[in-house]
């Protein structure tokens, strides 16, 4: 969200004061100037900081509370009450501007937080697609390289995943799939994350934990599948390849390459199998 490129981290709390301050300013002007030249369109700046920062519903006080200082400005410019009606509606045109300007404008922010949500969530089961996974990862593994943390990813494939489709049709192979990322997220922390990688291929990723912890984990995730296979009965396994790194991994790739080819290694020889290995990588 580039519309304030310059306070890109303020909080709510400040862009409240920030604008409170704004308008101190904009209403002294308006107040000195008069009639003489309008600053009305200068109210919408400390509007929209609070829209954005603050929230719809503070955006609309802003409005109420710019509207009234503009009418308090400008009250002196007109006789009352011989153009009482004139001045009544100029108010309340501006009040209207104001609040629909508020409107439009947190619409805008929350179909930005949509479109941004959308591009990093798999559309079928909810959870992270593949291009928010390596941003996630790329952000994970500079952490663990820079705080010396363990870093455990796993790497998941349904085998017999395709007679599911073809015995049932796509639509069970849709629900096995989206109720298999529902019990992953069940067992795992907040501070995990699961991620769609393709077809019926998930991996999960787990920031500052060792191998002990790594494999409770994942023991819990592969038992809890097969109770949710099994009370659809539905015959699927599951074929998880883990990799604990001791030392941060060089790049994203290499983080995925290892547990990829433990996986497989699971699929090529009798797969349902958790195969989880320590590594520590040698460069710096």
């Amino acid at each position: 969200m580039k519309i304030f490129p310059f306070f890109k981290n303020i909080s709510p709390l400040q862009a409240m004061l920030l604008a409170g301050f704004l308008l101190a300013v904009i209403f002294w002007l308006d107040w000195t100037i008069k009639n003489y030249l309008s600053l009305s369109i200068f109210y919408l700046v400390p509007i929209s900081i609070v829209t954005w920062f603050a929230g719809r519903f503070y955006g609309f006080f802003m409005s109420v509370v710019s509207s009234v200082l503009w009418w308090a400005a400008n009250l002196s410019d007109y006789p009352i009450p011989v153009n009482a009606g004139i001045y009544c509606w100029n108010t309340a045109v501006r009040l209207s501007f104001f609040l629909l300007t508020t409107y439009l404008l947190s619409e805008l922010q929350n179909s930005l937080r949509r479109e941004k949500q959308l591009a990093r969530t798999d559309f079928l089961t909810g959870v992270a697609n593949t291009r928010f996974f390596f941003e996630f990862a790329d952000i994970e593994i500079k952490r663990a390289q820079r705080y010396r943390y363990c870093l455990t990813i796993a790497y998941l494939d349904v085998d017999n995943f395709k007679k599911i489709n073809d015995q049932f049709g796509h639509k069970t192979g849709d629900e096995l799939l989206k109720l298999l990322s529902k019990t992953i997220k069940s067992k795992i922390r907040s501070t995990d994350l699961l991620a769609r990688m393709g077809g019926d291929e998930f991996a999960i990723l787990m920031p500052e934990t060792a191998y002990e912890q790594a494999q409770v984990v994942l023991d819990r995730v592969q038992k809890c599948l097969q109770e949710a296979m099994q009370e659809h009965q539905w015959q699927v396994t599951f074929s998880i390849g883990a990799v604990t790194f001791i030392k941060a991994p060089n790049s994203v790739e290499d983080l995925i390459e290892r547990a990829d080819n433990l996986m497989y290694y699971v699929k090529h020889n009798g797969k349902n199998l958790v195969k989880h290995e320590r590594f520590e990588n040698e460069q710096t």
